[in-house]
C-alpha cells in the first residue's frame, strides 16, 4: 500500500492503520460514520453530539454579516489573552464616514495599505464592501494591521478576487529584514468580520490559495468573524485553503482561529483543491470555539498527485501540510465536510513524523472522505508522531 506523503515526498510503504491510503486499488471502506472514538485522557462515554451551532439561515442580501454571532456558542475552550480581540476603541483610522455609500473599496484597499488599527463607519445596519482589487497590507506602513468591521462588515470578493493579502516575502509589498520567513512583523489581525465571495483561482504567488485571506510571514489571527462561500483552484497537490492560506509564521508560533465560521450552512461553505476552509504549509493552528461546515476539498489525485490526476482533494476543512507543527482543535464542531481523497473533517501529514493534532472538548461527525481516512478516527487522516490525541470530544 502507497503511503501518502506531504509536500512532495515519494510514496513508500504505508503505515498500518491507515484506511485507503492513495493508491491506485479501490480504497477501503471508511469508519463507520456512526461510531464514537473514546477520548484519549477524557471522559469516555459522551452521548449523542450536539448539532453544529453555525448559522443555518440561507444567504442574505447583507452578505452573511447578519444572524447569530460567528463560532460555537457551546465550546468552552480558554481563549489566552494573547488570541483575544484587539481593543479598536481608538483607531488609527476609520473606514467611511457613517453612511453606507461612504464604505467603498477603495477606502478599504488604502487603509490596508496604510495600516495600523481600522474600523468601520458604515450606519448602523448591515453593510456589504465589495472590493474592486485585493486589499494587500504594505509591510513597512504599520507594525499591526487590524480590521475590526463591527459584527456588521461583510468585506466580498464579489466572486471574483482574494480579499486580503499579506505577504513578507512578497518584494512588491516591501521587503523589511533580511529574514522575511521569520520576522514579527506586521501583525495581521482580523475580528468582527465577514469574508464572502473571495476567490484566488488562478493566483500563482506562493502557490496560490487563500480565496479570502493569504498571508505569509509576520503573525496572524482571526477572532469572532465568518468566512462564507469562498474559493480557490479546483486541483493541484498542497494548494489550499478556500477560506485561508498560511506559510510561515514568526518563531513558528500557531495561527490563532477563535470564535470564527467556516460555512456553516449548506451553501455557504468553502471549496477548494484541498483545505475546504484553512490550509497551510509547515504552519501551526488553534482552532477555538468555531464551526467548520459544509466546506468542500474538490480535486482528484492526493499528494503528490497519482499518475494523470491534477493532484488534490484532501482536507475537507483543514489541509495541514510540513514538517514540525501542531494543529489543535478545542470547543469547536466540525461536521458535514467533504473530501475526494483524504480526511473528510481534517488532513495531517507532518513528513519528518515530529508534528502532533489533538482534538479536545469537540465533535467531529458526517465528514465524508471518498478515498482514505486513519483507521479509529473518522474523517481525520494524520500521519505524525504517534497517533492523534482526542480528548473529550465525539468523533463519528
Amino acid at each position: 500500500m502507497a503511503l501518502l506523503a506531504g509536500c512532495g515526498d515519494a510514496a513508500g510503504s504505508g503505515p498500518a492503520g491507515v484506511v485507503g491510503a492513495a493508491t491506485d486499488a479501490p480504497a477501503s471502506a471508511p469508519p463507520d460514520p456512526t461510531a464514537t472514538v473514546a477520548p484519549r485522557g477524557g471522559d469516555a462515554g459522551l452521548g449523542p453530539a450536539p448539532p453544529p451551532t453555525a448559522p443555518a439561515d440561507p444567504p442574505t442580501a447583507d452578505g452573511g454579516a447578519a444572524g447569530p454571532p460567528p463560532g460555537n456558542p457551546d465550546g468552552g475552550a480558554d481563549v489566552p489573552s494573547h488570541a483575544r480581540a484587539v481593543d479598536t476603541s481608538r483607531p488609527t483610522r476609520t473606514v467611511g464616514d457613517g453612511t453606507p455609500a461612504s464604505c467603498t473599496s477603495d477606502a478599504v484597499v488604502s487603509a490596508v495599505a496604510a495600516g495600523g488599527i481600522i474600523t468601520f463607519a458604515c450606519g448602523p445596519r448591515p453593510v456589504v464592501i465589495v472590493l474592486k482589487q485585493t486589499a494587500k497590507v504594505r509591510n513597512a506602513a504599520s507594525r499591526r494591521v487590524v480590521l475590526d468591521g463591527g459584527g456588521l462588515v461583510t468585506l466580498s470578493g464579489g466572486g471574483e478576487r482574494r480579499i486580503l493579502y499579506m505577504n513578507t516575502c512578497d518584494e512588491t509589498q516591501g521587503w523589511t529584514t533580511s529574514h522575511c520567513n521569520d520576522q514579527d512583523h506586521p501583525e495581521l489581525v482580523v475580528q468582527n468580520l465577514t469574508f464572502a465571495d473571495g476567490d484566488a483561482t488562478g493566483e500563482r504567488v506562493d502557490g496560490g490559495g487563500g480565496g479570502a485571506i493569504f498571508v505569509r510571514g509576520g503573525r496572524f489571527r482571526v477572532v469572532d468573524s465568518r468566512f462564507v462561500r469562498n474559493r480557490c483552484d479546483p486541483t493541484g497537490p498542497d494548494l489550499g485553503g478556500a477560506a485561508i492560506r498560511v506559510l510561515d509564521q514568526w518563531q513558528d508560533r500557531p495561527v490563532y482561529v477563535v470564535g470564527s465560521t467556516f460555512g456553516g450552512a449548506p451553501d455557504d461553505g468553502g471549496v477548494c483543491a484541498n483545505g475546504g476552509a484553512l490550509s497551510s504549509i509547515g504552519v501551526s493552528w488553534i482552532v477555538l470555539n468555531s464551526v467548520l461546515t459544509h466546506n468542500a476539498a474538490v480535486g482528484h489525485g492526493a499528494n503528490p498527485a497519482k499518475p494523470g490526476t491534477p493532484g488534490g482533494g484532501s482536507g475537507g476543512a483543514i489541509y495541514a501540510d510540513g514538517n514540525r507543527f501542531t494543529v489543535t482543535v478545542a470547543g469547536s464542531v466540525v461536521a458535514e465536510n467533504t473530501a475526494k481523497e483524504g480526511g473528510g473533517a481534517i488532513f495531517f501529514v507532518s513528513n519528518d513524523r515530529s508534528g502532533t493534532l489533538e482534538v479536545t472538548g469537540s465533535v467531529l461527525r458526517r465528514n465524508v472522505n471518498d478515498g482514505f481516512a486513519t483507521a479509529g478516527y473518522p474523517g481525520i487522516f494524520f500521519l505524525g508522531a504517534g497517533e492523534p490525541v482526542v480528548v473529550s470530544s465525539t468523533l463519528r
